[in-house]
C-alpha cells in the first residue's frame, strides 16, 4: 500500500473561524441548507462532533454516491485544525483503502487562508488517476466557494 498524498489551497475575505464553524464545527447544520439539492443531510452515527465522533454525509437524488463516513481523528477549535478520515461509502473503492484529511484554517488581513492536504491510501498494485483527484479538489473548491458566498450574504452565522 502507498500513500499519494495532494494539497490545496483556498484563500477567503471571511475570517477563520466563521470558515471553520461552518465547515468543520456546525457542517451538519449549515451545508445540508446551502446546497440541499447535493447533500440530503449531515449527521453524528456515533459521537458528539468531538475527536472519535462518525460523521455521516448523506447525498441527493443527482449525486454519483449515496453516503459517506468520516471519523473525525484530531480537533484543535482555538486553532481552526482538523483531521478526518473517509472510513466507509456506498461507492466501492477499487483502488483505495481510505483517505486521510487535513484542513487547517489561518488568519490574515481581512479573512483566512484554507490549507488542506488529502492523503489516498492506494491499494497495493493500484494507480490513482489524476481525474479522480482532480475531480475532489473541484468539489471541495465548489463548496468552499459556496460557503464563502453564504455567510458573506449571512453576517450572522456562525459569527
Amino acid at each position: 500500500m502507498g500513500v499519494v498524498t495532494y494539497s490545496q489551497e483556498f484563500t477567503s475575505v471571511v475570517a477563520p473561524s466563521r470558515m471553520f464553524k461552518a465547515l468543520i464545527l456546525d457542517s451538519h447544520n449549515i451545508i445540508p441548507k446551502i446546497v440541499p439539492g447535493g447533500i440530503k443531510s449531515v449527521e453524528f452515527i456515533e459521537g458528539d462532533g468531538g475527536v472519535g465522533s462518525i460523521k455521516q454525509t448523506n447525498f441527493g437524488e443527482s449525486a454519483h454516491i449515496k453516503y459517506t463516513k468520516h471519523k473525525i481523528d484530531a480537533l484543535d477549535v482555538e486553532n481552526f485544525y482538523c483531521k478526518y478520515t473517509l472510513i466507509e461509502s456506498d461507492v466501492k473503492f477499487d483502488k483505495i483503502d481510505f483517505i486521510v484529511y487535513e484542513v487547517k484554517f489561518t488568519s490574515t488581513d481581512g479573512g483566512c487562508v484554507c490549507k488542506m492536504s488529502s492523503d489516498y491510501h492506494v491499494k497495493e498494485g493500484a494507480e490513482l488517476k489524476e481525474d479522480y483527484i482532480k475531480q475532489g479538489k473541484d468539489r471541495a473548491m465548489g463548496l468552499f466557494k459556496t460557503i464563502e458566498e453564504y455567510l458573506l450574504a449571512n453576517p450572522d452565522v456562525c459569527a
